[in-house]
């Protein structure tokens, strides 16, 4: 937890090459001041589940329910207005190998139940 809260905070084409995505997705909304903004390309196709199947509907599902807006067009996901999240996803690991995103840059894949 930082020792601040942040006007704004923003992650440009970074959050595929994290494993837990969706964790430092709810920790940066917890860090934003009550009109603070956080700004980040999100892949929603990078979140799997155990099984390998896809959990992209499903997150951002989750994400706008929380308050978030999802631009798919842009692979943008913004949120105004610090506040703690909780999503109904469990972390249990990562694939380094996982191959390109829709940038065609190297990506990892992020596992959830």
């Amino acid at each position: 937890m930082p020792e601040r809260s942040y006007d704004l905070i923003t992650c440009v084409h970074g959050l595929h090459y994290l494993g837990d995505q969706l964790g430092v997705i709810a920790r940066a909304a917890s860090w934003l001041t009550p009109e603070g903004r956080f700004a980040a390309h999100f892949d929603p196709e990078s979140v799997r589940r155990p099984d390998g199947s896809g959990a992209a509907r499903a997150v951002v599902a989750a994400l706008r329910a929380a308050g978030f807006e999802y631009r798919a067009r842009r692979h943008l996901l913004i949120l105004d207005g610090g506040r703690p999240v909780a999503l109904p996803f469990e972390y249990v690991g990562a694939d380094p190998a996982a191959g390109p995103n829709y940038t065609g840059q190297p990506a990892v894949g992020s596992y959830y139940r």
